[in-house]
This record gives C-alpha cells, sequence and structure tokens, in this order.
C-alpha cells in the first residue's frame, strides 16, 4: 500500500491499464512483434489528422501501461467516439515503421464510456 502511495498518478494508470489488457485476454503492446496478428487494449493518448502519401489518415496513439502503438485509419479525416482519453480493443497486423508498431486500418471496439 505504501508503495501505491508514493507512486505518480501516470504509474497508478501505467499499472491499471496492464492489469485491465490482462483480464480481457489481450496482448500487451510490448510484446507484439512485427507481422504479427494480435488483439490489444488501451486508452488513447493522441489523436491526429495527418495526410499520408497525399491520402488523408486519422492517427491515434494507443497506451496499454506497456508500451505505445500508432493505429492509423487510411483515407478517414474523423470516426466518431475516436477522441483522446476513449479506450478501445483494437485488432490487425502489427507493422514496424520507423522503429514503432503501427497498426493500420484495425478493426476496433469502443469501449463502453461506463466503463472507463
Amino acid at each position: 500500500m505504501l508503495d501505491r502511495l508514493s507512486s505518480s498518478q501516470e504509474d497508478l494508470e501505467s499499472e491499471e491499464l496492464r492489469e485491465d489488457s490482462h483480464a480481457s485476454g489481450c496482448t500487451r503492446i510490448s510484446e507484439c512483434t512485427d507481422r504479427q496478428i494480435v488483439k490489444v487494449t488501451g486508452t488513447l493518448r493522441t489523436v491526429t489528422l495527418r495526410p499520408r502519401a497525399g491520402v488523408p489518415a486519422l492517427e491515434a496513439e494507443l497506451f496499454d501501461g506497456t508500451a505505445p502503438l500508432d493505429v492509423v485509419w487510411l483515407g478517414r479525416r474523423s470516426i466518431v467516439g475516436i477522441e483522446p482519453g476513449r479506450k478501445l480493443i483494437a485488432s490487425g497486423r502489427i507493422a514496424i515503421s520507423h522503429g514503432r508498431r503501427v497498426l493500420f486500418n484495425p478493426k476496433y471496439e469502443l469501449r463502453p464510456l461506463g466503463k472507463e
């Protein structure tokens, strides 16, 4: 208990996300390897619109308490419910781009707001 009191808010949130990932049966992002088909869960930290090769792309950073994952929807300018702070489950094939894990056009499920 003393450890929890002396931990920062960020550490506590990361621990909660790791526990949620384990409880939901998802793969931890830090354990994902190139070209692996995965199902991950976490919280969206950032959401930005960034064109890729002249095509609009909605990019979000998903964090599960172990590592970040870039989630990219090509050809989309916005998606209802995709916003910072929202929890979701995403699945698809991991790619490594510029040293970062990326999930392009994933299947996704928004987590209910009441469970956050």
